[in-house]
């Protein structure tokens, strides 16, 4: 264990077994270069928990995701631009690989792989690596190579107004629809149909997922 070495890469790990969490822990533990900071079942306080022990990498399995699927990941990538989010037993499935990369995540392991394959995910991501099983990777080739991709598009195909920018800065700094329409002295119905518009535009299915991608964009800081 690498509790009194410097450098070692701090890991929060999050699974809803608890038997298996606790093997994956155990597993990740015992490398010299690994540490797991916390070892828990999701619950609401989790990204303060994670903000307090300031892990490199948070890591979360299948169970979890399904759970809360891309708004976890969102909220914490928010709240803690620097996280990285390695997610471990996934099911091979292109487009929830694609839908996590578009989100920010780092890497992405398939549930048959091992637990060594684990902790080379976890040393990679931590160098600024991304993971991809290496059946996706055609995958991401095409959404580059295809100008009309969901994943990447330019600042400007976005088009979002004045308005709709003010009201993602809005959004990503927690502001529910009835705080930003008191800010801007607007009715929150028409907040709620900007807001809608807004997502259609960035082609997201929730707030928190369209401050992602304007933030991947370069619209938001």
């Amino acid at each position: 264990m690498c509790i009194e070495k410097v450098g070692c890469i701090s890991v929060f790990l999050l699974a809803e077994n608890r038997l298996l969490r606790e093997a994956l822990a155990r597993v990740l533990d015992n490398k010299n270069d690994i540490r797991v900071v916390a070892a828990v079942a999701y619950d609401s306080t989790v990204t303060e928990r994670v903000r307090g022990l300031g892990p490199r990498i948070v890591a979360l399995d299948s169970s979890v995701f399904a759970r809360i699927g891309l708004d976890f990941i969102t909220s914490v990538r928010c709240a803690i631009p620097d996280i990285k989010i390695l997610l471990v037993g996934m099911d091979n499935d292109k487009e929830t690989f694609l839908r996590c990369v578009r989100t920010g995540v780092s890497g992405y392991v398939l549930k048959e792989a091992s637990a060594n394959e684990v902790a080379a995910a976890v040393r990679s991501v931590a160098n600024d690596g991304a993971v991809c099983p290496s059946k996706f990777c055609a995958a991401l080739f095409e959404q580059i190579a295809n100008p009309g991709s969901q994943l990447y598009r330019g600042k400007a195909q976005l088009g979002l107004t004045r308005r709709e920018q003010q009201l993602v800065k809005m959004v990503g700094q927690g502001l529910s629809n009835k705080e930003i329409a008191n800010q801007l002295k607007l009715s929150e119905q028409t907040v709620k149909n900007h807001i809608h518009r807004m997502l259609r535009k960035v082609g997201a299915s929730d707030r928190l997922s369209a401050v992602e991608v304007c933030r991947v964009e370069g619209i938001v800081a």
